[in-house]
């Protein structure tokens, strides 16, 4: 999420601290290690910040995890924030849509936002994703090389029900990965554990196949072991290596 960061500094900057409220949805598809740190940007930058509950796994449209999941779940979200900004005087809700987003194809998420009256003040400005990055640089954020992060629900194949269950699971994959990794002195910077039902698909930084992680390695049999652990019945490394998105391929094939 470091492109709604960005856009909280910039509306502070821009607006002052006393006009800006930062919110965060909690719930089960939120990783537990993405709240500390949004929380103390938002505190560093001296706005409010409020963190309500919000409860997308009560909709049967994104259980049902079909292609359309984002937009119960962006639809949820504004659902709760847009009557907390009314509460507290606030004309809008933004969100960090950008203008690579714009362009990405199928995003039923941005519709929902659309639809209840959200504002996309960096799509609006043109600005790209890398872009974001650099302007975070410059101004200093510790978000401004900070790996994507999308919820846990992403990691779900589409057609497989999310229940807090999987996500719970998918979570301590990717935990147990990281440690994994951490203890064979293996650099890493982006991970997914991609949900296929019992059998877990694990994705990498794509250099890693080539070397530390090629198969047969014992780093790489260690990798997948820790993730069985977690509740799979089998794991795998994904050939192709990270990439943002990847379960949207097989809505693209269909």
């Amino acid at each position: 999420m470091p492109t709604a960061r960005f856009l909280l500094a910039a509306a502070v900057r821009a607006l002052g601290p006393d006009r800006v409220v930062a919110a965060t949805g909690y719930s089960d598809s939120l990783p537990r290690s993405e709240r500390d740190p949004a929380r103390e940007l938002a505190e560093s930058l001296g706005v409010e910040v409020v963190t309500p509950r919000t409860h997308e796994l009560e909709r049967e449209g994104y259980r049902a995890n079909a292609g359309d999941r984002c937009f119960f779940c962006k639809a949820e979200l504004l659902d709760v924030l847009t009557p907390l900004a009314a509460e507290r005087g606030l004309g809008f809700v933004a969100t960090g849509t950008n203008a690579d987003d714009a362009v990405a194809g199928f995003r039923p998420g941005i519709v929902a936002a659309a639809e209840r009256g959200a504002i996309t003040p960096l799509r609006d400005a043109g600005l790209t994703k890398e872009q974001v990055r650099e302007a975070s640089r410059r101004w200093g954020l510790p978000t401004w090389d900070k790996p994507a992060a999308a919820c846990l629900s992403s990691r779900v194949a589409y057609g497989i029900e999310v229940t807090p269950f999987r996500l719970a699971r998918v979570e301590r994959a990717e935990a147990a990965c990281r440690e994994s990794l951490a203890e064979a002195g293996i650099p890493l910077r982006d991970l997914r554990v991609r949900d296929l039902g019992e059998h877990a698909s694990v994705e990498v930084d794509s250099a890693l196949l080539l070397d530390q992680l090629a198969p047969g390695t014992a780093a790489a049999q260690a990798l997948l072991d820790a993730v069985r652990r977690c509740g799979f019945d089998a794991a795998g490394l994904d050939a192709k290596g990270f990439r943002s998105g990847s379960m949207n391929e097989a809505l693209l094939e269909q």
